[in-house]
């Protein structure tokens, strides 16, 4: 198996609801998404999301709605440190739910917010990322 990562699937209470959530963040939907499965192209990498009873009977995983802390985050890495409060509002002014508000530390800046859905993103800004010409992140 190679290193790689091609899509993240999130499931959602209202596949609708959620794609005008991320259309309004400026994501763009992909021409091949249809109204079951939508899917958002990131660079290289695709997020999807369906409904979350569809894509539980999918994985066999049997119950719908979890509960707790999953242990899981997306992240975007912003471009400098304004970035992190104007992403975090924007997201905010969409239904998403501050969890941890822009605060600086000793490796920058950074917040948290959940999407409508629940899923838990990151934005911050680090002095160590780097990205290069086609804005793709580089370790």
């Amino acid at each position: 198996m190679r290193p790689r990562l091609n899509l993240i699937l999130l499931g959602v209470a209202d596949v609708a609801k959620s794609t005008a959530f991320y259309e309004a963040l400026g994501w763009q939907k992909a021409a091949t998404s249809h109204e079951g499965f939508v899917k958002f192209d990131l660079g290289g990498v695709v997020l999807a999301i369906q409904s979350r009873a569809a894509f539980a009977a999918d994985a066999n995983a049997g119950e719908v709605d979890g509960s707790g802390f999953a242990g899981f985050a997306l992240a975007y890495i912003a471009r400098s440190s304004d970035d992190v409060a104007r992403v975090l509002a924007k997201a905010q002014s969409l239904g998403a739910t501050i969890v941890k508000p822009a605060t600086a530390s000793a490796w920058g800046i950074a917040g948290y917010f959940r999407d409508p859905d629940g899923h838990l993103f990151e934005v911050c800004f680090e002095d160590g990322w780097v990205f290069d010409d086609e804005d793709h992140l580089v370790v």
